[in-house]
């Protein structure tokens, strides 16, 4: 198994990126082509009849597809979209689940040429309209449901939808409206290869993600990024051919595809496609079953497995588990508490290591990666080739690295690294502002310890600032996940005409504890004991649900809206 390890500090350099460049197969003309390195590599190999994907649905039937099917498969979607007459860089979106036609689509879209863009399929229509309208969807595949629910009202005002290909065709010649059955379609497609047309910076992948103000931001990514989604695979998760890859992320964000479809097929691994939702009880069977190598999840799920484990149902169940093929359990999306790294260690056999990266970087830039000590709590440190530091912005607008270790101040990146995002759709303005003196500014703040592990301190507009301090509410949730009572925890600033803000807590209770003034106590004792009293929250709310995003992550903004509590 191939990790990153310990590398000297010149690692992290444009001549790194390059020898990482001449471990991918160049498609036969040259260029570059994510497909072709995810699938036609190996297909052409003696890797061709491993299985590529494994689509398990809600009855645990599975379907496997190998790396020659699956090359086949996506020769003729891109055939499909040629006849259909798009152009390279035209958009090719899905609003789809886990299922092979996400795959396929992702995959054919890349080698013909096309932009591929995913859309979160819980997403109602509003947000979708916005999105297709924005990144100029030219074909759509999707569902009946999706189409018929969602979709299909708005078709005409979205000029340039020209093809709507529907994959569980319900009225077996195309719904009324003009769509396309995709399975039909696909067959009557021309199977030979398909010799992908693109270079390293031709559009490849586009990603929408929320700013803190205004419309969503479409993130465009170029074909160069399979660089960083190959070196991270085999880096950060030791992937190698015939090992069983399992990541939980929704195929609507950029995790579920980066790290869903493209990263672990560029290293011949096999992809697990769970097309059921986040259930605790299942998801430990297929870790089992599937015989799960590497597992890459979310801190949400791992607070919830956590607090099935405190019960006496969960803990008979985790007691019975056999891990045995689990080689590597990490964590994405938001920070990872200490406590859920040292709880994977003691009842799964391991603990999680996080990784930092975002929409923007569209590969994993820091992480506590495998033969690394991990430090609970800490994102990890820079990968190589990638040169991260804790800085700060001078009035004149110069950015400067802080020197002293633990300062709080902006996480960056210096420029230059393969998968960096090339602009956002229609907004040179908002994409320049992201950069400043030759870093990319990625809007999370963070410190560096004397031994250069990052450890997050928040966003920079949810940091708390009280009586001259500023509070992150990360380190605050984690000192009081780790009291035995709390099962998810909340930190916000409440305004205060003395101190400007102070810190209030919104906890959820694991099963058989109360939301009582002696647990209130505890809980403002503890904190205060781990973090001091400036730190510390002034209050404590008792809640049955924290705000989320669909993605999970805790909305701190909409906290205040909760209320007192009881």
């Amino acid at each position: 198994m191939e990790t990153f390890g310990e590398l000297p500090a010149d690692a992290a350099s444009r001549d790194y990126w390059a020898a990482q460049r001449r471990r991918l197969a160049s498609p036969p003309d040259g260029g570059l082509n994510i497909a072709f390195e995810a699938v036609d590599r190996h297909a052409d190999g003696p890797d061709g009849d491993r299985p590529a994907l494994r689509c398990i649905d809600g009855r645990g039937m599975v379907e496997e597809i190998s790396f020659r099917q699956l090359a086949v498969l996506t020769n003729r979607f891109a055939r499909l979209l040629q006849r259909l007459g798009l152009r390279p860089g035209d958009a090719v979106f899905t609003l789809l689940g886990r299922e092979p036609a996400l795959y396929i689509t992702a995959l054919g879209a890349l080698k013909a040429g096309a932009v591929f863009c995913p859309l979160f399929s819980a997403y109602g229509p509003d947000p979708l309209r916005t999105r297709m309208a924005k990144g100029r969807c030219k074909v759509l595949v999707t569902s009946a449901r999706q189409w018929t629910r969602k979709v299909a009202a708005f078709r005409n005002a979205l000029p340039d939808l020209e093809h709507v290909l529907v994959v569980d065709d319900p009225w077996g010649q195309g719904a009324p409206g003009g769509t396309l059955d995709f399975g039909r379609a696909i067959e009557d497609a021309d199977p030979r290869p398909v010799v992908p047309p693109t270079t390293k910076d031709d559009p490849a992948l586009l990603f929408f993600t929320s700013g803190t103000t205004g419309a969503p931001k479409g993130a465009l990514h170029a074909h160069e990024a399979v660089v960083v989604h190959h070196a991270t695979a085999r880096g950060v998760f030791g992937l190698a051919p015939g090992d069983i890859f399992w990541c939980t992320a929704d195929p609507g964000w950029v995790t579920g595809t980066v790290y869903g479809i493209l990263a672990p097929l560029t290293a011949g691994a096999t992809v697990i496609a769970d097309r059921e939702e986040f259930d605790a009880v299942r998801w430990y069977r297929l870790l089992q079953e599937q015989s799960v190598a590497v597992w890459y999840t979310a801190p949400t799920a791992i607070r919830m497995l956590m607090r099935l484990d405190a019960t006496a149902e969960g803990r008979a169940l985790t007691d019975t588990l056999d891990l045995s093929a689990l080689r590597l359990a990490a964590s994405v999306g938001e920070p990872l508490n200490p406590q859920a790294v040292l709880w994977g260690k003691e009842r799964l056999g391991k603990p999680f290591h996080d990784t930092w990266w975002q929409t923007e970087t569209g590969g994993i830039m820091i992480a506590n990666v495998p033969g690394v000590d991990i430090r609970p709590g800490s994102m990890g440190k820079p990968l190589p080739g990638v040169q991260a530091d804790v800085v700060d912005r001078r009035p004149d607008g110069r950015i400067v690295p802080v020197s002293a270790p633990d300062t709080t101040g902006i996480l960056a990146l210096r420029t230059g690294w393969p998968s960096q995002f090339r602009s956002y759709i229609d907004e040179d303005d908002r994409y320049r502002s992201s950069f400043a003196d030759g870093w990319y500014l990625s809007g999370d703040l963070a410190r560096k310890d004397a031994d250069g592990y990052f450890w997050f301190v928040g966003r920079a507009d949810d940091v708390i600032k009280s009586a001259g301090h500023l509070i992150g509410p990360f380190e605050v949730e984690s000192a009081l996940m780790d009291h035995p009572a709390v099962a998810e925890v909340g930190v916000a600033g409440r305004p205060d005409a003395i101190a400007g803000e102070i810190v209030r807590a919104y906890v959820t209770l694991k099963p058989g504890f109360d939301a009582d003034e002696a647990l209130r106590r505890s809980l403002l004792a503890q904190a205060r004991q781990r973090l001091g009293a400036a730190v510390a929250p002034r209050e404590i709310v008792f809640v049955e649900n924290l705000p989320k995003t669909n993605s999970g992550k805790i909305l701190r903004r909409e906290l205040r809206a909760l209320g007192d509590g009881p």
